[in-house]
């Protein structure tokens, strides 16, 4: 197994939801943590929030920005030396019929989504080639397995994601690094809650077999294992609460 301890990790959208829940997973396995975020204020809170528990660094960066992904990952290694695991978690979600969608607003999620997978790979791998390996993982949806009729921008961003995981696997084997995806279903964090959805809170409910939603740990868990297990490259594994067995 990969022990986690005193690696160092880069999780991206770590201010909120799933990665906020994977850099606390991540430091209760003593790794170093490094929580990025384009949102500062929330990032650099938490960060000092949790510095009580771990090893953890703030830094700001907006994933669609290739320049600012570079910095990240090169601020990592002149702070801690190395980069032993990305989490390529940040993105949007959209919703909309495709013949109203806008090329910008299509774009927006491919950028954030798509983009930010490619960079944040591309940085990550450069170093973990001179490391001896390390692991990329990548935030990839139910939503990349399966259809979904109002999410055509999002649908192409997550399936993408999905066989970037499976090219990076087979790409960088022989060099030691791995790459896998988690799939999550719909989970109770940041707007996906009863308050603000209503009615469809219940609706969303229903798709899942098991009768609730997920939370981040659940999701944040998974990550956990993917990174230790050292046999496992290439998949997508869901954690959907059997939303993509039906």
């Amino acid at each position: 197994m990969f022990d986690l301890k005193g690696k160092v990790a880069v999780i991206t959208g770590g201010a909120s939801g799933i990665g906020l829940a994977t850099v606390e997973a991540f430091l209760d396995k003593g790794a170093k943590v490094v929580l990025s975020d384009y949102n500062a204020e929330d990032g650099q809170k938490h960060a000092d929030r949790l510095s009580e528990k771990g090893d953890v660094m703030f830094v700001k960066a907006d994933v669609s920005n290739e320049s600012d992904v570079k910095a990240l990952i090169d601020k990592t290694v002149d702070v801690y030396g190395s980069v032993d695991v990305l989490f390529n978690n940040a993105g949007i979600g959209a919703q909309g019929a495709t013949h109203e969608l806008t090329y910008e607003d299509y774009s927006k999620v491919i950028k954030i989504n798509q983009d930010g997978v490619f960079f944040g790979s591309k940085y990550a791998v450069q170093q973990m080639r001179k490391n001896g390996g390390g692991v990329v993982i990548n935030c990839a949806s139910i939503l990349g397995i399966v259809g979904e009729p109002t999410a055509y921008a999002y649908n192409a961003s997550k399936g993408a994601v999905v066989l970037m995981t499976k090219s990076l696997a087979l790409q960088y084997a022989k060099d030691n690094i791995r790459c896998a995806a988690v799939a999550p279903g719909y989970v109770e964090s940041g707007m996906v809650n009863r308050e603000a959805l209503g009615e469809y809170y219940d609706n969303l409910v229903d798709k899942h077999p098991v009768g609730r939603l997920g939370v981040p740990e659940e999701i944040a868990h998974a990550v956990v294992f993917i990174a230790e297990n050292e046999f496992l490259t290439g998949i997508t594994l869901p954690v959907d609460g059997g939303y993509t067995s039906q």
